[in-house]
């Protein structure tokens, strides 16, 4: 099979490759992929002694080819919607079938392959907030994948969400997904806030930390600043009657979160956020526009289209 395997010389350590088909464990369905996404992170931030020739990917949607042998999962010809630590960018991937969640016809399945990682982020960091109903909610990097997918859940949850981004341009569709303000940074904000949903670190996260309500959260989810974060706890102590900092780590199996968001894409309520979608011939450029913040939201690569 065809796939994108890790390779140190090459730009972002990534080069078009033969690799072997998986071979599915006895919890594992074997999935035709019809397209996955690229997250930040992941290529951002690529582990560089990985051995070359590993297929990455955390994300991707296709079809059962082969079911679970211990007779988990959905029956083959399933359109699914798939999470794994590896495997994604390849024309197969087996999964374990606590990773998955099957996707109705009326969705398009290959731009379902931009809820996993970053979706299932936003709805466990929401979580974390605790009740926001009627409360104001600050997120951080919030034109990025799960910045995006934030501010939709925080709003869907009840919340004022007050959406920072890191120019006027990443603004753009903020309020159409939920944002009742967007601002350019936490420095611009007004007030105070319940809950912070922070994606960009450093200077951010401590700025927004000084600004939270008593028994306010702030969940700190990434770095994309790649800056470290120091926090003065003296002023802190002056300016935070009480609040806390919690460092995220999302939580597995997938598979039951991954079947709430796609309810909620069916029902309408929930933008796939998909910024950049294309062949997968062209993932160079993908990975390039992601990492220069040249997409608002998600990168969808398709194998091949299925739908639209």
């Amino acid at each position: 099979m065809k796939a994108l395997a890790h390779d140190r010389g090459s730009p972002h350590m990534l080069r078009a490759a033969d690799a072997p088909a998986p071979v599915p464990g006895p919890s594992e369905a074997l999935i035709e992929v019809v397209s996955f996404s690229f997250n930040f992170g992941e290529v951002a931030f690529r582990v560089p002694d990985l051995p070359d020739g590993t297929i990455p990917g955390w994300d991707a949607a296709g079809i059962v080819v082969t079911p679970a042998a211990d007779g988990s999962g959905p029956p083959a010809g399933s359109r699914v919607v798939t999470f794994g630590w590896s495997g994604a960018w390849a024309e197969q991937r087996a999964v374990d079938t606590a990773q998955l969640a099957v996707v109705p016809d009326a969705l398009d399945l290959g731009a379902t392959a931009a809820l996993p990682v970053a979706a299932v982020t936003a709805l466990q960091a929401v979580r974390r907030l605790g009740p926001i109903v009627g409360r104001r909610v600050l997120v951080t990097g919030a034109s990025g994948g799960v910045g995006r997918y934030a501010v939709q859940l925080a709003r869907l949850a009840g919340a004022q969400v007050i959406a920072s981004v890191g120019n006027p341009g990443r603004g753009i569709g903020l309020t159409e997904l939920g944002a009742a303000e967007v601002i350019i940074g936490p420095e611009a904000l007004h007030g105070r806030v319940f809950g912070v949903i922070d994606n960009v670190g450093g200077r951010q996260l401590a700025d927004a930390y000084l600004r939270l309500e008593s028994g306010g959260t702030v969940v700190a989810v990434g770095k994309a600043s790649g800056e470290a974060t120091t926090i003065d706890f003296e002023e802190a102590r002056m300016r935070v009657d009480r609040g806390r900092i919690e460092t995220f780590v999302i939580g597995t199996p997938l598979g039951g979160d991954l079947a709430e968001l796609v309810r909620f894409a069916g029902r309408g309520d929930l933008d796939l956020a998909i910024g950049w979608r294309g062949d997968w011939i062209d993932y160079r450029q993908a990975a390039d526009a992601l990492v220069n913040r040249g997409i608002r939201g998600k990168a969808v690569l398709d194998i091949r289209r299925t739908d639209g």
